[in-house]
Order: structure tokens, then sequence, then C-alpha cells
């Protein structure tokens, strides 16, 4: 049976692909047009020595078999055995190359010198660095915190260092990676290592992660939580396949345009979402935002209304306030763990500190501020049943503390819309 074919000179191969931004990112790159194709294991062979071609980029789980079927391999190839990058000479041969390690050194080299101060050989040379997971993410993230200099220590499930024994055995660590699914999207956002065992680290400097959906992953949230810095892997996805296009195109590439395209990922798939008290006009401002950037629009009390079939005024009625909190965690979690969305908030969503990570993993998070006197508890039975004077004093340092934006009602939606877009660089 003929091997399938690719019709274009570039594209990424593997099993399973999903969504992947590498189209887009390439043609950001030049080297287009580039496509995806789903191979079979028992095609990959064929596909790679057969195919028209001109460079691929090869995901789980068929780096190895890319490597083998090179004629020539890298350094860095021939030192792990797998490659995600193929290039086909114009003599005919292929040429593997796993631009992995270079894109986690490139994210590492950037993290080190903003965060850390430093290069990653001066802030890392000699110290503990902890890599969560063995496959073969681990091996380029393990290759390139080697090349800086650090000690570095595999944690997996079974192995001799554990996530039992962690903190009995690397509690001196200066660095952790993850390079797990855990915290991937959908099953976000989870953590491989919990806030508390990170601040035990005592010596900990920073978090990175792999994984770049959520934005913000599980850990990175745990590290932000102890005033880490940390990062998700958007920027090694982009800087790998930087280095991909370089041998695609076989010419030099401006490092400049990295950071750009990281950006334009970023603002795509950032989901804005707006908090504040009841009444302060979320909902109306989020519907003309999400007009103004042409995104989808949930209202977080509207989706609970369509899934269960109740308002939330009838569930708080009927079922009591905390039946309704539980219900709106789950909501939360399903509508912010997706992209590119405006969302809109109850007013209480603050009262459960769960959903905190819940909104901040994809979005960024917005306080809509308006006078207590404009505000009203008509049809809001916990605003009429408390009094918002009190709900205020209850909420007010929650609405602020998650927030990564405070704005002022202007008087108008519109207004309210402009005046956040203009705060969020969208």
């Amino acid at each position: 049976m003929e091997s399938p074919r690719m019709q274009t000179p570039f594209g990424l191969i593997g099993r399973k692909l999903g969504h992947s931004w590498s189209r887009q990112i390439h043609e950001e790159l030049g080297s287009t047009p580039y496509s995806l194709l789903e191979l079979e294991p028992e095609d990959v062979a064929g596909f790679v020595r057969e195919g028209a071609w001109r460079g691929i980029n090869v995901t789980i789980p068929y780096k190895a078999d890319a490597a083998a079927a090179a004629d020539e391999r890298s350094p860095r190839v021939e030192r792990l055995g797998v490659a995600n990058t193929l290039v086909r000479r114009p003599d005919g041969t292929i040429y593997a190359e796993n631009t992995d390690v270079l894109g986690f050194a490139w994210m590492l080299e950037r993290f080190c010198r903003r965060e850390l101060g430093g290069s990653a050989n001066e802030v890392l040379l000699g110290k503990k660095c902890l890599v969560l997971g063995s496959g073969g993410a681990s091996q380029a993230v393990q290759a390139a915190l080697e090349d800086a200099g650090a000690a570095v220590v595999v944690v997996s499930r079974a192995g001799e260092d554990n996530y039992g024994n962690l903190l009995e055995r690397h509690a001196d660590a200066s660095l952790v990676v993850n390079t797990t699914p855990v915290g991937m999207f959908p099953s976000c956002p989870a953590t491989p290592v919990a806030a508390n065992d990170l601040g035990r680290m005592e010596g900990l400097l920073g978090v990175l992660d792999v994984v770049y959906n959520p934005n913000r992953t599980g850990i990175c949230l745990a590290a932000e939580s102890l005033g880490l810095p940390s990062e998700s892997g958007l920027a090694m996805l982009v800087a790998q396949a930087f280095f991909a296009s370089e041998l695609f195109q076989g010419r030099k590439l401006d490092e400049a345009s990295i950071e750009p395209i990281e950006l334009d990922i970023e603002r795509q798939t950032r989901n804005i979402v707006l908090i504040g008290m009841p009444g302060a006009g979320k909902t109306t401002t989020g519907k003309r935002l999400a007009r103004l950037l042409g995104r989808p629009f949930v209202d977080i009390d509207d989706e609970i209304a369509l899934r269960s079939g109740q308002t939330a005024a009838q569930i708080i009625e009927q079922r009591g306030e905390d039946a309704f909190r539980k219900v709106e965690t789950e909501v939360t979690g399903d509508v912010c763990s997706r992209s590119g969305l405006v969302v809109a908030c109850g007013g209480g969503v603050v009262t459960r500190s769960c959903n905190r990570d819940l909104l901040r993993q994809n979005g960024v998070v917005v306080m809509v501020d308006r006078p207590l006197g404009e505000l009203s508890s008509k049809g809001r039975p916990v605003s009429a049943a408390k009094g918002i004077e009190r709900l205020a004093a209850e909420r007010m340092d929650a609405y602020r503390s998650w927030s990564d934006i405070q704005i002022e009602c202007t008087g108008t939606a519109e207004g309210d819309a402009k005046v956040i877009l203009s705060k969020v660089g969208f």
C-alpha cells in the first residue's frame, strides 16, 4: 500500500496531532506552506524515506523513528537518540536535528537573565535542577540543563528519585522543570508538585514547565502563589520551531522574531476574565468587549443555567448557596480551561479560593469596579440577603488581589470595554 504523502514542502507528523500552533508559527517564520499529517506507526518509515517533503517536524511517538531513519544525525540526536526535525538535502540524504534542546535552552537562557539576574551558566552552574518526568521532552530538557552546567536529577513516579522522597532527597533544588503532561489541557490546573512542597524547597529560584496549554500551568500557578518566578512552555515551542525553520530554509533567521510570535499566540489564546461586585456591569461590558475583539463571550451564570436548567437565583433559593458554589466552580473550571474567550463571572466567584487558579490559568483577570451606590440587589438573592456593603467588605480584597488589571467604570459598557482593551494590549 502506498505511504501517505504530504502535499506541502514543510509540515509536522505525529500519530494524533489535534490542535497545533506549528502551521501558524512556521508561516510567520517563512517555512511555508506547512501542513499537519497524522501517521500510523507502519507508515512512518516509508513516508520519511519516500515523501516529497523538504523539511518536517516530528512529534510523539515518532521521534526515535525519525532519528533512526536519518542518514546523518546531529551531535544532539546522537546523544539523545531522538529527533524532532528532519531536513532533506539537495542530494536526497536526510539530516536529523533535535531543536527541542535548542528551544528549551533559549527559553532557559531568557528566563535566567530576566528573572534570576544572569546567564543560565552563571545562575545554574553546579546547582541542583529537578526534571520531573523521564520521557522524550525530559531528555531534551536534561541536555540543555547539563549544557548550562547544572547538576540534573530526574524525578519519576517509580525511579530512585520519586515524588515520595522528593523533599527528603532534594529540598535543596534550585530549579524545578516539569516535563510531564500533568496539568496539560483539559486536565488543568493540576500540578505534579503541590505549592506546599515547593514552598519547603528553601533555595528554589524558579519553576519552568514545557506544557504551554494552559498558559499558566498548575505548577506555575503554585510557584506564583509563593512569589517564585515561573514560565510555561510557549517560548520553547516557538523557539524550537525557529531553529527548525532555519534548517528548513537553509539560512539564518533573526532571533528577535521569536518573542513577537510568542506574544501573538498569547494574545489569541488568553481569555479576558471579568470579576467584580454583583451588578458592576460585567456582562454588558463583556459582551461589548467580545464584539470589539471578535471573540466568543461566556457569562458563567448563563452557562450554569444552560447546563443545569436552573438560574443561579433558583439554585440558591432551592438548594442553598453552597450547592450553587459547587456548580459554579465546576462550570468555571471548564469554561476557563478553554482559550480565546471573554468571560464574565458571578460576583461570588471569589468566595471559593480554588476558583482563583481556574480563572488565572488561561486568563487576564480584570476587576470591574463600580461605586457601591450604583449597585442594585434586585434579582440577586445573596445581595438582598446580606446587603451590598457587607458583600463588598467580604469580597473587595479578593477582587483586587485576584485581578491583573482594575478599571473604574466609565458609565457605559462601551467605555468600559475600550478601557479594558487599552489596558490588556490586545
